[in-house]
This record gives structure tokens, sequence and C-alpha cells, in this order.
């Protein structure tokens, strides 16, 4: 079966990437120090229409190395054995791009939130540092139809920069939104957020370990 994707990502979204995680901290005056937890500084900038927040995340995570980190990131196979939220991961080649298939486990009586997305990934090189870096955003293609009971997820955007931290570990950059639609009060949805993302970077790390051993 034929997939359609339309998208892709600039040379200058991965630019930007890069330049946050040299910058250690937003730029601009309207993001807000949010809370620090697990080692990470999280910062949020308000959408007034939705009112959700945008997600910036500074941090390092040590004993994984970047390019480790990059590989567990990317393989979705071995995400369904340690991301205990996913109920269904996938991926399909559409007219040259990678199309991503992702159902996300919610808590009853809440409904299962799926997304299908585009990503991609580089190294580049930054004044003789290498910087790994993938990018993530929502797309739509037909032979992905909405799933009954299932709440599809329209506006999903991450990028994810890791560095060395000059020792066995790496320095991570992660930037986040996503819109889970449906009745879910704002706090609620900014509160999972906040803590989600930190605790995901800390497994993504204890599963490099394993990821280690498993190859």
């Amino acid at each position: 079966m034929e997939c359609r994707a339309v998208g892709g990502f600039s040379e200058e979204q991965f630019r930007e990437a890069c330049a946050e995680i040299q910058q250690r901290a937003p730029a601009g005056a309207n993001w807000e120090l949010l809370v620090e937890t697990l080692g990470f500084s999280i910062y949020g900038l308000l959408d007034q229409q939705t009112g959700l927040y945008e997600y910036k995340v500074f941090g390092v995570l040590d004993d994984c190395p970047p390019a480790l980190l990059a590989d567990v990131y990317m393989d979705l196979d071995y995400r369904k054995q340690w991301d205990q939220y996913v109920k269904e991961l996938y991926e399909k080649e559409c007219n040259g791009e990678t199309v991503v298939y992702w159902e996300v486990k919610y808590p009853f009586p809440m409904s299962n939130r799926d997304y299908i997305y585009i990503r991609q990934r580089q190294e580049l090189d930054v004044e003789g540092r290498k910087i790994h870096v993938v990018l993530a955003q929502s797309t739509s293609v037909p032979q992905f139809a909405e799933r009954p009971g299932v709440i599809r997820v329209n506006r999903y955007k991450q990028s994810l920069a890791i560095e060395s931290d000059g020792k066995k570990g790496s320095k991570v950059f992660m930037y986040y939104f996503d819109n889970p639609g449906g009745q879910i009060p704002s706090w609620l949805i900014n509160w999972v957020a906040k803590n989600g993302v930190p605790n995901f970077l800390k497994d993504m790390a204890k599963a490099c370990q394993n990821y280690l051993k498993k190859t």
C-alpha cells in the first residue's frame, strides 16, 4: 500500500536545535523556568490560546554516550520494551520519508491517543563538536485513518539534540509540544508533560545500559 507524506525538515531547523544545546537556557524573556528535577531544567512558554505550554528541557545523562542515546531514541522496536506507555509503534516508508504510527496508553477513563509523525536524524559538526539531532512533527496521511475510541493528536512537535558532556555521558536538549485534545484540563496536561519529559529521558538512559547488553 502506497503512502503519501508531505513535509520534511530544513537544514535551518537542525541548526536551531544545535544552537539551543549550546545556550543551555532558552533565549527570549517569555520562557519561564518551571522546575528543576532529576538533573534537568524545564522551561515553559505558555500558549494563551490553548492554555498549554511548549517545553524546553536541558540536562545531562551520565554514562550514556551521544551516539548510543540517539540510537536508542530511534529504535522503535526497542522502545516497545522499555516505554510502558506504548500501545502500538511502527514505521512505514511513505514517498521516501519514514512515517511513524504511535499509540499511547492513557489511564482509565481517558481515551488513548495516537500520533502520525515524520522524523529525521542528522549528525552535525559544529566547530569541531559532533551533535546528534532528531526532529519530529505530526503529519497527515490518508492511509492512517482515525481509530474508534482513540483520539488523534494533530499538533505534535519534538526536537532532540545530544552531544558529549566531555566525560562518558551526554548533554541533552529537548523541545516538546503536543495538544492531546479531548476534555483533559490544560493544568493536568501541563503537569503530566512537565513531569513526564524528564522521567522519559531518565528511562531512556536506563534503556541505554540494557541496549549495550542486548547488542
